[in-house]
């Protein structure tokens, strides 16, 4: 496959792809192309799904890093990290969850915020009243 920059070959390439997004906000239209290389020869369908199945898995990952700062997180103990890692992600559900019942306009980090400063409103999202 002399077409590879650089010269790089893969042995196993099975799939090229490509998938365009396109987001409408009140700012603007953004538009973006993702791109995608695989071992497994794969139809349109099943790569949008491995795709977002991969987008999903970063979305919360980001979410961990930017709500519970888990990239700096300096505990030695690797059980004490999934701990905190498994608590991190019931936390960010049930906060989706009361954002989903309630209908909240609020970001999650303004949930959290308000939770925070008056812990009564954690009752509601703890599903006690």
């Amino acid at each position: 496959m002399g077409w590879q920059p650089g010269g790089r070959t893969w042995p196993a390439l099975k799939c090229i792809g490509a998938i365009h997004t396109r987001f409408e906000t009140s700012k603007g239209v953004t538009e973006e192309w993702h791109y995608y290389i695989s071992s497994k020869a794969l139809r349109a369908e099943e790569l949008l799904h491995h795709a977002r199945e991969e987008w999903s898995v970063e979305t919360m990952h980001w979410l961990l890093g930017v709500h519970f700062d888990e990239d700096r997180c300096r505990v030695q103990s690797k059980n004490i990290q999934q701990n905190l890692n498994m608590l991190h992600k019931c936390a960010l559900n049930i906060i989706r969850i009361h954002k989903r019942e309630t209908q909240s306009k609020l970001p999650l980090n303004g949930i959290m915020f308000r939770a925070l400063m008056n812990p009564q409103t954690l009752l509601p999202l703890l599903g006690k009243n």
